[in-house]
């Protein structure tokens, strides 16, 4: 008896394919990769290149890139120093590379422990409401009004030993108030829902549908807030460096910069000494902006149809 096959492009639905997932975002994708790279060449690159060499007087002082035409200011350009080398006598390829996830960790630590607190704040002012939605609404607003880079200057300063974990909860303890109103925000349009509604009725309790129910349908938007807080972390934590109120005994991508300012680099000539450290920076925020525009899209899709027909 002969079986007749239907071909699969007549089963699947027209103008779909397996490459269709939301979660293929061009942009989360982009982002995803140029942060990944950055980890990785904290993770991998301390096996193939020397961290010692970013320890003082480690290496030669002064010395231009590799590719740099020789100058009499500087030493000669050595291949043992493909980025040059500052007056410190530390290694620039050195420094990035144990800098660079060091700098990342203390804006996910205290993005992380800020989105934490805010979703644990925004959950239950959003949906209980009443005075404690008043209470925490206050208490957020008010911290958001306060001018925090100045508090975190004259808090670091009274902070005899800086290191990544005090740095990211001094941080922290300014970056759960913009979460709090946004998820709060989120929440109260949420429980209005339908679903919400029938979890009420069916006698579950306010944590499970706070944190059962609702919390899985909002896992995109957090995950875009969070890579724009870790931005907004890494920032605020390379101004502090820069200011020289980072940890001195690590390195990092600030205390570089901050390095390179107090030795008049700029003044001198020595370009790679802030210009590597800056491009890193650089890659890291775009990466992570990408992401959260990517994740926003994810979570919305009006806009992945806006962005489609564009």
């Amino acid at each position: 008896m002969a079986v007749a096959t239907v071909p699969e492009t007549l089963l699947a639905p027209a103008g779909l394919n397996r490459w269709d997932s939301p979660w293929l975002n061009t942009k989360f994708v982009s982002g995803l990769v140029m942060v990944v790279a950055v980890l990785l060449m904290g993770l991998i690159g301390t096996r193939f290149w020397p961290e010692r060499l970013a320890l003082v007087a480690s290496s030669p002082i002064n010395l231009p890139p590799a590719w740099v035409s020789p100058n009499p200011q500087f030493g000669p350009p050595e291949a043992a120093h493909p980025l040059g080398t500052e007056s410190n006598g530390r290694d620039i390829l050195a420094v990035i590379i144990t800098g660079a996830p060091r700098s990342f960790q203390v804006g996910l630590i205290a993005a992380g422990i800020g989105m934490l607190v805010g979703i644990l704040l925004g959950f239950t002012a959003g949906f209980l409401g009443g005075w404690v939605d008043n209470v925490i609404r206050t208490v957020a607003d008010s911290v958001i009004t306060i001018p925090s880079l100045a508090l975190l200057i004259l808090v670091s300063s009274y902070v005899r030993v800086v290191d990544i974990s005090s740095m990211a909860l001094i941080l922290a303890a300014f970056s759960w108030a913009g979460p709090t109103r946004l998820i709060r925000a989120q929440v109260l349009s949420l429980r209005e829902r339908g679903y919400v509604r029938m979890a009420r009725l069916s006698g579950i309790s306010s944590f499970d549908i706070m944190f059962r129910e609702m919390l899985p349908n909002m896992l995109p938007y957090l995950a875009s807030s969070l890579a724009g807080n870790v931005a907004g972390a890494i920032l605020a934590a390379t101004s502090l460096e820069a200011l020289g109120l980072g940890p001195t005994r690590i390195p990092t991508l600030g205390m570089t910069i901050f390095y390179a300012i107090s030795s008049s680099a700029v003044l001198r000539g020595m370009w790679w000494w802030w210009g590597f450290p800056i491009l890193i920076l650089i890659v890291i925020f775009t990466g992570l902006f990408l992401m959260a525009i990517g994740l926003d899209e994810i979570a919305n899709p009006r806009l992945r149809g806006a962005s489609a027909d564009a």
